[in-house]
């Protein structure tokens, strides 16, 4: 077969019961027409991104879930619906280094094609944005103050290793793995674009760093900070070495 022909049943697959349920058909022609491809890149960066969206609806979808399960205080539901997120990120974050098969060049070209877009926009992404304020107020109320504990008491003096602790790193997980995604997407705009490049909105690119830094659970993040420093002060700042003692 030739090009075309390729081209054809790319486009329009045979459909039958397994591509009907799929609607693999309206799945297909969500990308541009193979013919109007800028370059022959342009359909992996579609359908990459299209993806990410898919995933992200998919987190979405799970996390308005696990908030119910924290308002009930199900530790069962909330850990194994929290797994599935953090699959779900690792796999978004891997899957970004796909594009890293593009020359900047070849990004180039695409990235015109966005008219005034840029990944900022993405529904998911500002979707999930919004969500961790809800998923704090809801293990606050479920499994802070509703037991009498404060973030302290869970990591440190009453320390248990119980549903507070175990969900209190459910969520700390996603927090460290969104945080990783934001930061891979960023070294893969580094390598397409250069950080010191301006946005397709005219911004400057490094304003991405400040969303790379931030935290969805500050509190969580923060009892590390001051445990370190509690004990830092009470075993004090300098020790003996202990290769003298490896050495006699």
């Amino acid at each position: 077969m030739h090009k075309p022909d390729y081209y054809a049943r790319i486009e329009a697959p045979e459909m039958r019961d397994y591509g009907v349920y799929l609607s693999c058909d309206k799945l297909l022609a969500c990308q541009k027409p193979l013919a109007e491809m800028v370059n022959a890149d342009e359909l992996q960066f579609q359908i990459v991104h299209q993806v990410e969206e898919l995933w992200m609806k998919l987190i979405a979808y799970t996390l308005v879930d696990v908030i119910d399960f924290l308002e009930q205080q199900n530790t069962n539901r909330i850990v194994t619906l929290m797994g599935r997120v953090h699959r779900l990120m690792r796999m978004m974050t891997a899957q970004l280094d796909l594009l890293e098969t593009m020359s900047p060049k070849e990004y180039q070209e695409i990235r015109l094609q966005l008219g005034n877009g840029s990944g900022q926009e993405s529904p998911g992404f500002k979707l999930l944005l919004r969500m961790p304020p809800d998923l704090w107020r809801a293990f606050k109320a479920s499994y802070l103050d509703g037991r009498g504990l404060s973030v302290e008491d869970v990591y440190d003096i009453s320390y248990d290793h119980g549903d507070s602790y175990v969900v209190a790193e459910a969520l700390i997980e996603f927090d460290e793995l969104f945080q990783k995604f934001r930061a891979n997407h960023l070294y893969l705009i580094h390598r397409s674009i250069g950080l010191g490049s301006k946005s397709l909105k005219g911004r400057p690119v490094e304003l991405l760093q400040a969303g790379a830094l931030h935290r969805f659970f500050p509190e969580l993040w923060d009892i590390r900070c001051d445990m370190t420093d509690r004990w830092g002060s009470q075993y004090g700042t300098v020790r003996a070495p202990i290769s003298h003692h490896a050495a006699d």
